[in-house]
């Protein structure tokens, strides 16, 4: 077994990132750590490139990160790949908490972290043995399903390599000068724990990070490659201010200040001296999960904030000139659709460059999951759709046609016209870009998803046992598979190897 390929799915839906692809770095991570051990390599990230299916069908074992939202699309691209004995793992949030369900279309799930297993795994793969010993792992051994222990936390975060990007399909020649922005991962975790975020379970509330030498060592990467932006990945990039600062000192003293972008919270405008750092470092625009500005819903996702610190957040990074996305969520049982305008309001008030409004999601996983479906409030569980942009769940203050519609209608009047024209009037053309991508992407998501609007116009009326036809997934990745079929190419395919 010398050909392993990895496999990131593509979204089933538009996003706000559509036009800036970037892979999650998970299968490209392990993709590296197998290629240093002297396997043959190649991930496919969807939102690159395409999957070429003649090439995934010659592998010894083929990889599937997904998420909630593309769970669907792996699991038929899984069951299209063992039809024909590809032995299938799969990795990632969604199936690290549903494996199980993950298993009646794959043979292996590798739960959490698997930087530290993933050779171990490919060699118990090769002797057809010792799958016991891999911690996180779930599969099944004479037909009962088994979950090896917990895997736990990777400690060594310097263990890790820097990502080597040209294992990407695609990208094998020109690596990260394929990107618009390159992610860079600097740490895992975060001490927070919101009650719909499923970070926690997966990487930890201990804020595990890797050295200030390593990171300067991807961004002198970058820099020779000529690139000037950077995404930081973290999932709270200053969680440990004291770390942070030191990691910026360091940037500005070698000189490795790109323009960079990274999650933060609120609690970044109390500390002046950060703010300082992150603008002489060459931040150009932070994103913010501000949530609510109902005090209420605020506490009800634990989010330890308040309206005013979101308020003197937005003062305080404006004027050192950084530049803000804010993320809000609705649908918590305290909000109303008079708190959805409210919240427009304000983000137009407080001059927020862009937003997300996003509709709560309740992610396997979450505590807001367990406690929506202990209640019976779920509605619909076909995966495809928890993008946080489909109503899935039953309001306690609204209907699901409401919620639906008004965060639609939110998303639209901020990106409107005469907004994108208040920012022409002064001359901010970045942010003219911006808003008009965010008007363009609104209209075309609305227009794609009618029919999903009109299904919960009919379940608020005729109740939640209307039933919504599922999205189709892979329906192209079929297609292929039956030609190819057809042409008797796949038993060439799996001949030669």
């Amino acid at each position: 077994m010398r050909k392993i390929v990895f496999i990131e799915p593509n979204p089933p839906d538009l996003h706000v990132f559509t036009r800036m692809p970037l892979p999650r770095l998970g299968t490209v991570l392990l993709s590296t750590i197998l290629k240093k051990n002297g396997y043959d390599v190649k991930s496919y990230v969807e939102s690159v490139g395409e999957l070429d299916l003649e090439d995934i069908l010659s592998a010894d074992a083929v990889g599937i990160s997904t998420i909630t939202s593309t769970s669907r699309r792996s699991y038929e691209i899984a069951t299209l790949l063992r039809k024909i004995g590809i032995p299938v793992f799969m990795g990632g949030p969604h199936v690290t908490y549903m494996p199980d369900e993950a298993l009646e279309y794959c043979d292996f799930v590798m739960r959490g972290e698997a930087d530290d297993h993933i050779v171990d795994f490919v060699k118990a793969l090769e002797k057809g043995s010792g799958f016991e010993n891999i911690p996180g792992l779930s599969y099944r051994l004479d037909g009962k399903v088994r979950h090896n222990k917990t895997n736990p936390f990777m400690k060594d975060m310097d263990s890790l390599p820097c990502p080597d990007f040209t294992l990407i399909a695609g990208m094998e020649k020109i690596g990260i000068k394929r990107f618009s922005i390159t992610p860079v991962m600097t740490s895992r975790g975060c001490p927070y724990d919101c009650s719909f975020c499923s970070v926690t379970g997966m990487f930890g509330q201990k804020y595990r990070f890797r050295s200030k030498e390593r990171v300067m060592e991807e961004l002198e990467n970058i820099r020779k490659a000529g690139k000037n932006w950077v995404f930081f990945y973290d999932d709270n990039f200053c969680a440990h201010k004291k770390r942070t600062k030191e990691l910026l000192h360091a940037m500005i003293e070698k000189g490795l200040t790109p323009n960079w972008t990274a999650q933060v919270r609120v609690d970044v405008a109390k500390d002046p001296e950060l703010l300082d750092l992150m603008k002489k470092s060459g931040c150009h625009t932070v994103y913010i999960g501000l949530e609510s500005v109902n005090p209420k819903t605020l506490e009800a996702y634990n989010k330890k904030q308040s309206v005013e610190d979101i308020t003197t957040c937005i003062k305080a990074l404006h004027k050192k000139g950084i530049r803000i996305h804010g993320m809000f969520v609705f649908g918590s049982d305290l909000d109303t659709t008079d708190t959805i305008q409210e919240t427009v309001t304000f983000a137009k008030k407080n001059d927020l460059d862009s937003v997300q409004f996003l509709i709560l999601t309740p992610l396997p996983g979450t505590k807001c999951y367990r406690d929506l479906d202990a209640e019976g409030r779920i509605i619909n569980k076909d995966w495809s759709i928890y993008d946080a942009h489909h109503v899935v769940f039953e309001p306690k203050l609204m209907n699901y046609y409401q919620l639906q519609t008004e965060t639609m209608r939110a998303t639209k009047e901020f990106y409107s016209i005469p907004q994108i024209a208040r920012r022409a009037l002064r001359f901010d053309l970045f942010n003219v870009g911006i808003k008009t991508y965010g008007h363009n992407l609104t209209k075309k998501w609305i227009k794609d998803n009618q029919s999903f609007v009109e299904y919960t116009r009919t379940i608020t009326s005729a109740g939640k046992n209307f039933e919504l036809a599922a999205k189709k997934t892979a329906e192209d990745l079929k297609e292929k598979f039956r030609q190819l079929e057809l042409s008797g190419a796949i038993p060439r395919l799996r001949h030669t190897n």
